[in-house]
């Protein structure tokens, strides 16, 4: 299987278009002086440990299983994302320059990705950092993957035909020079290709200090030859720009219309079918509902040297009434991200019997009702914090998750750091015998944030205070404005029973009809990433964070979450104070952080609703899977096998 794969391509060739001429050989030897002049320490050439006679070891296959549908976006979540989809991105796409060190609490680069680099700053204090790639990264068709292929991402994320395409452009101010590219089309100062394994990345000073600032090099490489065929990177030593591959050809090549082709294609396009991958695993199939992969063998391993073990994956939806019978019964090796109560229950009672087992980890995200506040109605405050005093969420969380999840008062959720710090169940970073800082710290709490439990009378008053006064079919009314209001909710899901319960049936007494319409989860996330005409006031939904926590990102030009469509520079500014401490200053995030979960609590751009703790659950036959360690299955899987 190896020979028959590395004798595909010449391993060693160089990229078509990316020999060195004589200017790439003097930026070179420039960069081995700059780097000398830094005092670089390489790390060395990383050498993944393999396990002996892999072949001889890799299991068959494995069927994952997931309650959140995939909806196909495999490449980015700038057409948007489903928790589902972001685990099969780490099966497909590695080599990120930079990894979460959970048990230090920071970024770092990946040995196995970087053999070395340094930091600088500039006369302007601009945070320059030379990161010299290892040699031996490969895409799974065997071409090489150099510097080019990072810098090609980079421009790839902020490039305006991402809008034309129906996606969103990523905003990178953290980058030098990146205003005036977006502008101007003139080269990206921020990122420069030095030599074929040698990236320069510039960090604006203007956008400094920045908490997770190795979090801004986060980068992963996509295949030019495959998303943007007739297309090269350039850098004539101002920075990087995309150009045409055929200099006689004069119209621009990089479009819209050329990414909708070669990334939209339902059949053919890289965001659910990317054929040409670097990470652990690749697709061979996705039908909308299942997804199947096989090991990529050139992947190298990872920063533990781990390589996959398993030959073929399958991960399909998990349905919450029938999912523990299945796994029981064998037709499910691995459900993920189990959450509902019965469920949960369900397979505790059957550990032994069915020879089970189950790791639980605290989720980093939360569940909540997004509004459309484009809509006149959802669009006041007063009408968002009505509803949310007609929320019963402490019973909602209750029926639904049982004690596995906890009601939240803002945007966090039980696994994030700073919630642990809040709540005094993670040490902050401070001497022990430093009195004074531990109780500055203990005085960091949530307790001050409204519940909104419920209260009828005061969402009736709130609603008046308004200006919504009662007509003549009792409903709410304010200059022809009718709160009768509609909400989607995922299909298959028993989200929309509890919500009936919990929700609509309280907000009739003030005044408000809501109608709750079940629609496919990949319909639903289409029309809150207002892919399509809107015409629902509010959506059921849930979301994991990134591990840089920045919500300051969601916000466009004038200061309006993006997908809410809610304006509030103050929730803004609060946001983005978070990102403007000091990296290390853990005190102050912590300050800015509870500022912005006030301000968040008042604003209500969602009603956030649950946080809660995620089963795995898995028959025993599964080994070496250890879940509570890694963000997804995608990066768990690597490294487990098969066995009696």
């Amino acid at each position: 299987m190896w020979a028959s794969a590395l004798n595909n391509d010449d391993p060693f060739r160089r990229p078509e278009g990316r020999k060195e001429n004589r200017g790439m050989l003097m930026k070179r030897v420039t960069a081995l002086a700059l780097a000398l002049l830094l005092l670089v320490t390489a790390a060395g050439a990383y050498a993944g440990s393999g396990p002996e006679d892999f072949d001889e070891i890799l299991n068959d296959h494995l069927t994952v299983a997931n309650p959140t549908p995939m909806r196909g976006d495999f490449f980015t979540d700038q057409w948007g994302s489903a928790t589902s989809d972001c685990d099969v991105r780490d099966l497909l796409h590695g080599y990120d320059l930079v990894y979460w060190d959970s048990d230090k609490g920071m970024f770092a680069f990946d040995p196995s990705v970087v053999s070395g680099s340094a930091m600088t700053r500039n006369g302007n204090g601009d945070h320059i950092h030379m990161i010299v790639l290892c040699d031996d990264l490969y895409y799974s068709d065997g071409s090489r993957i150099t510097a080019w292929d990072y810098a090609f991402s980079f421009l790839l994320s902020i490039a305006p035909e991402i809008g034309d395409a129906g996606g969103r452009p990523l905003r990178k101010e953290h980058l030098l020079g990146y205003q005036a590219y977006i502008d101007g089309r003139v080269p990206l100062a921020g990122v420069k290709v030095i030599a074929d394994d040698t990236l320069m990345i510039t960090l604006d000073h203007d956008f400094l200090p920045f908490f997770y600032e190795m979090g801004l090099l986060s980068c992963r490489p996509y295949p030019i030859q495959v998303i943007a065929p007739g297309v090269k990177v350039m850098d004539d030593g101002d920075g990087v720009y995309l150009a045409n591959e055929d200099p006689d050809v004069t119209e621009p090549v990089f479009t819209g219309e050329l990414l909708r082709e070669t990334i939209l294609d339902p059949e053919t396009g890289y965001l659910s079918h990317p054929a040409v991958v670097s990470g652990p695993y690749t697709i061979t199939s996705f039908d909308g509902v299942t997804a199947e992969f096989e090991i990529n063998p050139r992947f190298k391993g990872d920063r533990e040297g781990r390589r996959p073990l398993i030959r073929t994956l399958t991960y399909t939806l998990a349905v919450d009434d029938t999912m523990i019978d299945r796994l029981a019964g064998g037709e499910i090796d691995l459900i993920n991200k189990a959450m509902r109560a019965d469920c949960i229950t369900d397979a505790m009672e059957r550990i032994d019997e069915a020879g089970l087992k189950y790791g639980n980890y605290p989720r980093s995200g939360l569940s909540y009702i997004g509004f459309a506040a484009e809509h006149a109605g959802v669009g006041s405050r007063a009408v968002r914090q009505a509803i949310a005093y007609c929320f019963d969420r402490d019973r909602a969380v209750q029926d639904y998750t049982g004690n596995f999840g906890r009601r939240v008062d803002g945007y966090y959720g039980l696994g994030q750091w700073m919630f642990g710090i809040a709540e005094g169940t993670k040490t902050p970073p401070v001497d022990p015998e430093d009195r004074e800082t531990l109780e500055k710290y203990r005085a960091l709490t949530l307790d001050d944030l409204n519940p909104y439990g419920v209260d009828t009378a005061r969402a009736a008053k709130l609603l008046e205070e308004d200006g919504w006064s009662l007509n003549s079919d009792g409903l709410r009314e304010k200059d022809g404005v009718v709160l009768d209001l509609t909400m989607l909710c995922p299909e298959g899901s028993s989200a929309g029973e509890i919500l009936q319960d919990n929700l609509a049936d309280h907000l009739v007494s003030v005044g408000i009809r809501l109608t709750l319409r079940a629609v496919p989860m990949a319909d639903l996330l289409t029309m809150w990433y207002k892919q399509g005409d809107r015409d629902a006031d509010m959506f059921y939904l849930a979301s994991n964070f990134d591990t840089v926590f920045d919500p300051s990102v969601h916000f466009d030009g004038d200061n309006s979450w993006s997908y809410t469509n809610i304006k509030d520079e103050q929730l803004y500014e609060a946001a983005a104070a978070m990102r403007r401490t000091e990296p290390g200053d853990v005190y102050n995030y912590m300050v800015h952080w509870i500022e912005f979960q006030a301000r968040f609590n008042e604003v209500l751009p969602m009603i956030p609703v649950y946080s809660n703790i995620y089963f795995d659950i898995f028959t025993d036959m599964l080994r070496e899977y250890h879940i509570s360690e890694y963000v997804t299955w995608g990066q768990a899987i690597v490294g487990a096998y098969l066995a009696d």
